[in-house]
């Protein structure tokens, strides 16, 4: 892997931990010689991984909208800064610079990205691996809600094993170096959905 795209919060949320986190990815992304793809700002969780990538003589690449960058204080400092013209923009050129997709701590946009690239995978647009860092456990209930969808029967096994998770961030990034993506019948019906 070349580079990780890592999804996370703007803001620094409550706890410490959060922070400590995605310091503790940053170090592990640069001991494997991993870019880090993000949002581009310089502020919360997002600012924190990437300072950490930084500091530790990493590689660092933002891509943030034109009207974020006002919102969310674009990082002066980064190996390379993409500027937008949407968040479908932004999206899509993340999926395009990255090899796997994390999710540390973040609110509502970090949980859109995380499903939204997960759903590509689902529909086979591409094979790369996504995974939670589930520090503190802050995503159990996220992870009960798609352990309910299979038991409901709304969402099938494979699908629901492709969101890989670990509290620690060298587990996590070995499952993604490892990650088989499920086979894809070509034919999609109601039974497959």
């Amino acid at each position: 892997m070349k580079n990780i795209c890592v999804y996370c919060g703007a803001n620094a949320g409550r706890r410490a931990e959060y922070t400590a986190a995605a310091e503790a990815l940053a170090a592990e992304l640069v001991a494997r010689d991993i870019g880090l793809v993000y949002g581009g700002a310089s502020i919360g969780i997002m600012g924190a991984v990437a300072d950490a990538v930084l500091a530790r003589g990493g590689r660092a690449t933002g891509i943030i909208p034109e009207a974020l960058a006002v919102k969310e204080v674009p990082h002066p400092g980064l190996t390379k800064m993409h500027v937008v013209g949407s968040m479908h923009e932004r999206k899509a050129l993340m999926a395009d610079l990255s090899d796997g997709f994390i999710a540390l701590p973040g609110g509502l946009g970090t949980i859109e990205e995380l499903f939204e690239i997960l759903t590509w995978s689902q529909l086979g647009f591409h094979t790369k691996p996504c995974g939670l860092l589930n520090v503190e456990g802050y995503y159990r209930h996220l992870i009960a809600f798609l352990d309910h969808s299979v038991a409901e029967e709304l969402l099938r096994p494979q699908y629901r094993h492709m969101l890989l998770e670990a509290d620690d961030p060298a587990h996590l990034l070995q499952q993604m170096q490892d990650y088989r993506a499920p086979a894809m019948d070509q034919r999609l019906n109601r039974e497959q959905l």
